[in-house]
């Protein structure tokens, strides 16, 4: 199993349009602070499936030298969770789309000259894609009705998504997804700043320690952060291209 953190920038991505903050000018140098919008592949020998769909997504799926989707999972239905999948117009027939009723039907209105197939998936309840065990769980990311992380698991390692999400999430959930080998979670701003809707860093690095995290890191980042390189050696944030294995 490989995962491919695709793009791990907030709604605007950094840089910013019309930003000179530290973040965005380093961003602009082409550094590691450049971040596109929140995407996440999953790989095995069997296929290829996707994280929600960024804005930015034709860009990473080329970057990424990936040429058939097996599968797309949304998380919510926001636009820079989906923003991403018309760009399979013309490209790819059947493209299988899988998450709560409420967000399939949502998204796939908005995009409907597609015609994906749905999958309508109830939370904690297993789907088998591409070898892997793939689940969802209640998170909480107003005004989102029913917003969702996503558990992967191919039988010997734990993955958890977080989502976006802010820090109460359902007990139910957190017991859910205890002891992941990895967590990915939604650390939009730094500690020095309050947010709704997310988390900050030290918020996700509270969740990462109630459920045990083996290893963490941090996604759907802002350029209220500084440049990648100087945060990086403090928090363990991710970037556009990182890859884990197992």
């Amino acid at each position: 199993m490989k995962i491919t953190l695709l793009g791990t920038g907030d709604a605007p991505g950094t840089p910013e349009i019309g930003c000179d903050c530290p973040a965005c000018a380093d961003a602009k140098a082409g550094t590691k602070s450049q971040r596109t919008r929140f995407s996440i592949l999953i790989q095995t020998e069997r296929g290829n499936v996707l994280i929600d769909t960024s804005p930015d997504m034709r860009m990473q799926l080329l970057k990424a030298g990936i040429k058939h989707i097996d599968a797309v999972i949304w998380t919510h239905g926001h636009y820079d969770h989906y923003g991403g999948f018309p760009e399979f117009y013309r490209v790819q027939r059947e493209v299988h789309v899988y998450g709560i009723r409420e967000t399939v039907d949502y998204i796939t209105g908005m995009v409907h000259f597609i015609e994906p197939v749905k999958h309508y998936v109830n939370l904690h309840e297993p789907m088998k894609l591409i070898g892997l065990e793939f689940s969802l769980f209640e998170v909480v990311h107003f005004p989102e009705k029913l917003p969702c992380g996503v558990m992967i698991s191919d039988g010997k390692h734990k993955i958890v998504i977080s989502g976006d999400s802010e820090r109460n999430i359902p007990e139910k959930s957190l017991e859910y997804i205890q002891n992941p080998d990895l967590f990915i979670v939604d650390a939009i701003v730094p500690e020095t700043m309050d947010v709704k809707k997310h988390m900050n860093s030290t918020q996700a690095l509270e969740m990462a320690e109630l459920i045990h995290a083996k290893r963490t890191v941090m996604t759907h980042l802002s350029h209220f952060y500084g440049p990648h390189d100087m945060e990086a050696k403090k928090l363990p944030l991710g970037y556009d291209g990182m890859e884990f294995e197992f």
